[in-house]
């Protein structure tokens, strides 16, 4: 084989994947929607992803990542859960944080018909915020810093609404 052909080989094998990872990312998102989720809950890091006939699904992201959201969020490498129309159940893989605390987030859910909020459940606590900043998939980042990780809210007025709503 030649040089030339070789070289085009391999740029149709990195066309075809780039493009399979890409299919498999915007895939995902389109399944939220569908299930009047809000595409911006999962990161647009997908790798892979499935989902079985009774709903239970497991995504792979590239590696595990942060998304600022109103609080920052941790994503695991895998993320599991049960999808249903307007909720994701039994949610392994994602967490957020509170305080100084990382907290497993166990559900999440929209109203129906949909309104405004998208609801957290952390344990006990559950978390009403607004749904627009969850309407687009954001990138995964790093954390910039170790104070960004480890972020105390900006005024004492701000802990009673963190365990509340």
């Amino acid at each position: 084989m030649s040089r030339c052909s070789e070289t085009l080989a391999f740029t149709l094998f990195l066309s075809s994947l780039l493009f399979s990872l890409s299919a498999a990312n915007d895939e995902v998102h389109k399944l939220l929607l569908d299930h009047g989720l809000p595409a911006g809950i999962l990161p647009d890091a997908v790798s892979s992803f499935n989902i079985s006939a009774g709903g239970d699904f497991s995504v792979e992201l590239y590696g595990p990542c942060y998304i600022k959201f109103d609080y920052m969020v941790y994503y695991d490498r895998v993320i599991s859960g049960n999808l249903k129309y307007g909720s994701i159940t039994s949610l392994k893989g994602v967490q957020v944080q509170k305080f100084l605390l990382w907290l497993n987030v166990d559900e999440i859910r929209v109203d129906l018909p949909p309104s405004d909020y998208i609801y957290f459940h952390v344990g006990m606590i559950n978390k009403k915020l607004d749904v627009k900043q969850f309407k687009k998939a954001r990138s995964c980042r790093k954390p910039a810093s170790f104070q960004e990780i480890w972020e105390v809210p900006a005024s004492v007025n701000e802990i009673p609404m963190l365990l509340t709503e």
